[in-house]
């Protein structure tokens, strides 16, 4: 058994007779029962977690490349992996199949785009002006990529067109349209009950026609930009939210 640690802090004499006092603590005592001054490190992840990581990435973007170039349908698999230097089983075992790394290539695009788009937003001179909101947004659609240009809208027409065709991913897609248009509703849901608006729809109602704005506009600006200046799309996003709601007849 190894010996005892000797104890800390300078020995002290024995009590000296008279009234008892309670010793005081040593400078630089240790910390008391149950606090740690020395917190664990986080761990560190395994060779294995980054190769997966780095695997998933190196597939999504080259994904990203393909199929935009050249549309979903005609790059394969087997191309993908290929320009990712990976193997095609790496492919399917991360994503099950094409469609699967289709989806997860959109999703890591619109988590991207969620926080540049809070960034740019928070770092305006007023974050609260609606026009900053709208201009984030719309720039966010149209603003060529560091990396993959211009390639999110067309990627976005791929995924649509396929979703219709396919009942599978149409569901899928499905789901994820109803969650940008919660969120945008969410979002605009002060502006709509800011003083001297009028009475506004419902946040998924909201939602629904800010998204059909967007990417109506955005598809038209890819074929001409100059035709759909970025003054339009403010203007129309906000006439939009102004408008009151009116009850129509079946």
């Amino acid at each position: 058994m190894p010996p005892a640690d000797p104890p800390s802090g300078p020995p002290h004499a024995p009590d000296a007779p008279g009234p008892h006092r309670a010793p005081e603590a040593p400078v630089g005592s240790p910390p008391e029962a149950g606090s740690d001054p020395h917190p664990p490190s986080p761990p560190q992840p395994s060779r294995q977690a980054v190769r997966k990581s780095e695997t998933r990435s190196r597939l999504i973007g080259a994904a990203a490349g393909l199929f935009a170039r050249k549309g979903y349908h005609a790059v394969s698999a087997e191309a993908v992996a290929e320009a990712a230097g990976r193997t095609t089983g790496a492919l399917y075992s991360h994503f099950g199949g094409k469609e699967g790394l289709l989806l997860a290539l959109l999703e890591v695009w619109k988590e991207r785009t969620a926080e540049e788009l809070a960034a740019e937003i928070a770092g305006s001179a007023d974050p609260g002006d609606p026009a900053v909101h709208f201009s984030a947004m719309w720039r966010s659609l149209t603003r060529p990529h560091p990396e993959h240009g211009d390639s999110w809208l067309l990627l976005e027409a791929e995924l649509w067109l396929h979703g219709a065709r396919g009942p599978l991913i149409g569901t899928q897609l499905a789901q994820r349209y109803a969650e940008i248009r919660a969120q945008l509703g969410e979002g605009l849901a002060d502006r709509s009950a800011a003083p001297g608006t009028p009475p506004g729809r419902p946040p998924e109602e909201t939602g629904a026609l800010v998204l059909g704005v967007l990417l109506g506009l955005a598809m038209q600006h890819r074929l001409d930009p100059d035709g759909i200046p970025d003054t339009l799309v403010v203007e129309a996003l906000d006439a939009l939210l102004r408008a009151p709601r009116r009850e129509v007849d079946p």
